[in-house]
């Protein structure tokens, strides 16, 4: 058994944060239920897309979830999501969204209908306004300290940070909320808001601190690591590489790793400072790469790749991803977290389980996503226990819809 095995939890979501909650969940044992509307709700066609149209945004985030499509204009389907969020059972009655309807889909609504109901809410920010990580970045001042140096422009990144950081939260929220009523305790609802995620991070950084207390504002670094040391530097080959030397032994091993230790002596001497604090390295970055820079452009990669490894230095090769799974086997089945896996009108293509590793637990395989209501007819027989004929019923009323025909076939 996985360690959330016996666990059901709801999700009504789109976007990033709430549906990588669920697909968590999911991957370390969990039921999660994932509702939908008829056609599909806002993320169903999400870039990236395979060569068959097909999601891989929803392949990606949907991995191991039960899907159920229902006209939630219909007051007949809303009654029906109601009653799969609230349905009876110990280990049930918890439900994630970041769709909240209030007179409906809220907390205060559902635990009429079950009173210990545990509901996680991730909302834009505080006020209930619409947020999103390209929004939520630009309001907290992250793209002006992102890009070159001499770049005057904000610079937004491709990595969705705070959705990824809300999602995780999302998760450890139900979880300590779902602890809550296993005491005894009954139910509640857990709010939180994007937007905060990523302010109460910048606090944890020291970032908001470092404006209230300094007069300077942080500026662009390029690829350069603030606060200590770390450059990225073109090799002989073409290839680019980035190197780290933030803690002491990090710093020691680059230098021995490159025969420096003269050179940089000679400007510790210049500069009258220790390049051995941090701050220094920092500080006299520039300098610092002027020495290191001819070493790296005078080398193929190949020339120092087993002996950077050798030495457990800290540095890396930039690839594209696709490079990345052709070179790396941390991107390969050798690595046991990934295995190819079907996925049902998309194809097949290396997949990740959860990260963790339970010692008494068995490992969730990575699973696939499934195709909008896939599980409709499931769902209805053994969630809410209705007869073939209501469910049949359902169907031809059109409140409920299973998979199109065509969507169990595996894209070539």
């Amino acid at each position: 058994m996985s360690v959330l095995s016996g666990m059901r939890v709801v999700e009504g979501s789109a976007f990033v944060a709430v549906p990588l909650a669920g697909m968590t969940l999911a991957q370390m044992g969990a039921e999660v239920i994932r509702f939908d509307r008829i056609g599909g709700g806002l993320d169903a066609g999400r870039w990236p897309l395979a060569p068959n149209g097909q999601s891989l945004f929803w392949a990606g985030m949907n991995k191991g979830k039960k899907s159920i499509a229902v006209d939630m204009k219909s007051s007949e389907g809303r009654e029906l999501i109601t009653e799969i969020i609230t349905a009876p059972g110990p280990d049930a009655g918890l439900f994630l969204t970041n769709l909240r309807v209030r007179g409906w889909m809220d907390y205060e609504t559902l635990r009429r209908h079950r009173e210990d109901l545990v509901m996680v809410t991730l909302t834009g920010d505080r006020h209930g306004r619409p947020q999103v990580d390209y929004t939520v970045n630009p309001a907290l001042g992250v793209p002006h300290m992102t890009g070159p140096e001499d770049h005057a422009d904000p610079v937004a990144h491709a990595l969705p940070a705070w959705d990824l950081i809300a999602g995780n939260m999302c998760v450890s929220a139900l979880l300590a909320a779902e602890r809550h009523r296993l005491r005894g305790h009954g139910g509640q609802e857990v709010e939180l808001a994007l937007k905060d995620v990523a302010a109460a991070t910048l606090g944890h950084l020291g970032m908001i601190a470092d404006a209230s207390l300094n007069a300077q504002d942080r500026g662009k670094a390029g690829n350069a690591l603030y606060g200590a040391y770390g450059q990225d530097f073109l090799c002989a080959d073409g290839r680019r590489v980035m190197v780290i030397g933030l803690t002491h032994r990090q710093w020691r091993g680059l230098i021995a790793g490159t025969g420096l230790s003269d050179a940089m002596a000679a400007l510790e001497a210049r500069l009258g400072v220790s390049l051995d604090l941090e701050g220094h390295r920092w500080r006299h970055r520039a300098a610092i790469t002027e020495v290191l820079a001819p070493w790296f452009a005078a080398r193929r990669v190949a020339d120092f790749e087993a002996d950077f490894n050798a030495r457990g230095l800290t540095w890396s090769e930039f690839r594209t991803v696709r490079e990345a799974m052709a070179q790396d086997p941390d991107l390969t089945t050798d690595n046991p977290m990934f295995a190819q896996v079907s996925h049902p009108g998309v194809g097949t293509f290396l997949t990740p389980r959860h990260p963790a590793t339970f010692s008494a637990q068995a490992t969730c395989h990575p699973g696939s996503a499934p195709v909008l209501g896939a599980h409709t007819e499931e769902i209805l027989a053994e969630v809410l226990g209705l007869p073939g004929g209501s469910i049949g019923r359902l169907f031809d009323k059109g409140i409920v819809e299973g998979p199109a025909p065509h969507a169990t076939q595996t894209a070539a």
